[in-house]
């Protein structure tokens, strides 16, 4: 019921948002240079949970935890001081784009809030501020294709082809999407439909759902993420295709055994010898934030909604993929 409650003002505050302007930022693309494409793909938390601006004393913990909050902390606010103009209004980049197809529309434009799976502009994920970080270091215009759905399980919902058995359709989902959003860079994004587009990157943040999955399986969980990673490389024709692991690092230091288990399988995925200088694992427990400091209290499987949470995380995931980049 409180979740329903929620979902509704949720609805009714992206309906009645107020309108404001909100004016372009980026280096601007070179002339002449490849169109940047990054995949981000994964499960809930790859969708993006982080609350930017609701702030209901019954529903979002009065505000603890949202972007517009923690932004204007004392220790946050050089980091954070690109994301908002002088005025007030949330920045949107000129050289970064984001594709996102949710369950209900199909989020298209220039980077700035809310390319998550819910209505409106009220949520950020890893992509937000991944893109500011990858926008900032290359000349070279930036899409980001996002393709992540709540509740999915690698060893069966991701399940790729070289794993064996039936594989996952949200693994053929996530290709078909990436393919779809590639053929129609043209339609889509006219700014840059005269770009040739260079596949730079595929970020993978999941593996909530495999803490429950059979013991079997989830001792395959990095087996099957070396699978995803060359059956991507593979279906791309990059097979030096840099990747970014984001490590399930929910609850921080508190997190039980299972889920402390997945993120040593993906560590380990990241460390497979082959995957030598093209993989890298990002550890994300240090941006878990406590419960009473966040807007969600009851969604430790979110991050319990803390955008620092979610801005540090695309962040470091950002940055790994640059180092990955200048190290080729």
């Amino acid at each position: 019921m409180l979740y329903r409650v929620a979902a509704h003002l949720l609805l009714v505050a992206s309906i009645f948002a107020t309108a404001v302007s909100t004016p372009s930022r980026g280096l601007g693309a070179k002339p002449g240079k490849p169109l940047r494409v990054y995949i981000l793909a994964g499960q809930s938390n790859m969708q993006g949970q982080g609350v930017v601006d609701l702030d209901h004393p019954k529903y979002y913990n009065g505000g603890q935890g949202i972007l517009a909050r923690v932004m204007v902390e004392e220790r946050n606010l050089e980091q954070f001081k690109h994301i908002k103009d002088a005025e007030g209004n949330w920045v949107v980049r000129n050289d970064v784009w984001c594709r996102y197809q949710t369950d209900k529309e199909l989020k298209k434009g220039p980077l700035t809030i809310g390319f998550t799976g819910y209505p409106g502009k009220h949520h950020i994920g890893p992509e937000f501020q991944f893109g500011h970080v990858v926008g900032d270091a290359t000349k070279a215009p930036v899409l980001l294709i996002k393709t992540a759905w709540g509740g999915k399980s690698l060893y069966k919902d991701f399940r790729p082809p070289s794993s064996g058995g039936t594989v996952g359709p949200y693994y053929k989902q996530m290709i078909a999407e990436v393919h779809e959003g590639l053929a129609a860079i043209a339609k889509e994004f006219p700014q840059i439909k005269s770009r040739r587009y260079q596949l730079a990157g595929f970020v993978w943040f999941q593996g909530w759902n495999d803490i429950f999955a059979p013991d079997a399986e989830r001792a395959l969980y990095s087996e099957h993420l070396i699978n995803l990673i060359k059956d991507v490389r593979r279906e791309f024709d990059r097979p030096a295709l840099p990747v970014v692991i984001g490590e399930l690092g929910n609850l921080g230091d508190a997190a039980g055994k299972n889920l402390i288990a997945i993120r040593k399988q993906q560590q380990a995925a990241a460390e497979h010898g082959p995957f030598k200088e093209t993989v890298v694992f990002v550890k994300t427990s240090h941006f878990a934030r406590p419960k009473e400091k966040s807007p969600n209290v009851g969604h430790g499987h979110h991050w319990f909604g803390n955008a620092e949470s979610y801005f540090f995380i695309g962040d470091a995931l950002g940055r790994a993929m640059l180092k990955l980049h200048a190290g080729n």
